[in-house]
């Protein structure tokens, strides 16, 4: 006689389930806008108390924040989309369509995201907390974008481009104009990668009247679209940097951000799919190196105009 298999305990259970949770929202594309979300924290504190670290409690309750809020966006992107996805053939695998976790389970990562998220906010400060639900709203509804408009895209790039703004205010405690060119920085960037994956989708999207970029325009001007749209992302972060006076490691920064974006598009231009994918990936350097840079330019300090360097103390 065969013993009955063993239960698996609490613990193995959440073993196996915790993975699949992450995977569900794509954790690893953290690494896309989160950098840019930590930029806006560093040179909040750089610009108004002289230092590019804003203390412990900013840090923790900023990341806790990032972390809630894409949480909240990527499952209800996922429950939002669910249909659509089971009858996409390249999204047909992903964790509800395949049936690896339930939409009540999904449900449940967007209610803990958000949780997260408002916790965070009321812990930074009564700014952030106020601005808290119209993020969150925000982030939940640009999902049905695609349903009614082309601008879809940009429209995903606004919600991964709150994130600077957020951080600033996160630090500051009040509203100010230059994060909010860090946020168009990353809104043309974001939009524009949205844009190149999004030709992914055309004879999909063209057949079940899906709205993007690509499937108005077609393949080609969806490529020269993004073009423009990097080329404002470049322009805005190249202000941002004298506007803020930062000294050369942010533009060497920059200027790789440039080659790598000027690398990614060229690698697209071509429209195969394969080389699309390849791009997507490239977006996490341009986002990491570019925060590397920035915090060694508000570490190290450096003559704006003659760059002789004075170190910090």
């Amino acid at each position: 006689m065969q013993n009955a298999p063993a239960h698996p305990g609490p613990i193995r259970a959440i073993a196996v389930k915790v993975p699949q949770y992450l995977n569900a929202i794509n954790i690893s594309e953290s690494l896309f806008a989160m950098p840019f979300g930590y930029i806006g924290m560093v040179l909040a504190s750089y610009h108004f108390q002289g230092t590019g670290w804003p203390g412990w409690h900013a840090f923790i309750w900023i990341t806790l924040a990032f972390l809630g809020v894409r949480t909240l966006g990527m499952s209800a992107n996922r429950i939002i989309n669910a249909k659509e996805d089971a009858r996409n053939p390249r999204t047909a695998g992903r964790h509800i369509p395949a049936g690896i976790l339930k939409p009540l389970e999904v449900g449940g990562m967007a209610a803990g995201g958000a949780a997260i998220f408002f916790v965070a906010a009321w812990q930074l400060n009564p700014l952030a907390l106020m601005l808290s639900p119209v993020a969150a709203i925000y982030v939940v509804a640009y999902s049905f974008a695609k349903y009614y408009t082309w601008l879809c895209s940009l429209m995903l790039g606004f919600a991964l481009s709150i994130a600077p703004t957020g951080a600033w205010i996160g630090v500051t405690g009040q509203w100010d104009w230059q994060p909010v060119l860090i946020t168009f920085a990353v809104m043309m960037w974001a939009g524009g990668f949205e844009t190149i994956y999004g030709t992914l989708d055309y004879d999909f999207d063209r057949e079940n009247n899906i709205n993007s970029i690509a499937s108005r325009f077609g393949v080609p001007n969806a490529i020269r679209t993004t073009r423009v749209l990097h080329t404002l992302a470049a322009a805005a972060l190249l202000v941002v940097g004298f506007w803020l006076r930062l000294n050369v490691f942010y533009f060497i920064g920059w200027a790789i951000a440039v080659i790598l974006l000027v690398y990614e598009n060229n690698l697209v231009k071509s429209g195969e799919p394969a080389k699309v994918g390849k791009a997507f990936a490239f977006n996490k350097y341009i986002s990491t190196q570019l925060l590397g840079f920035t915090i060694l330019a508000v570490t190290l300090r450096f003559d704006f105009l003659f760059l002789v360097p004075v170190f910090w103390w």
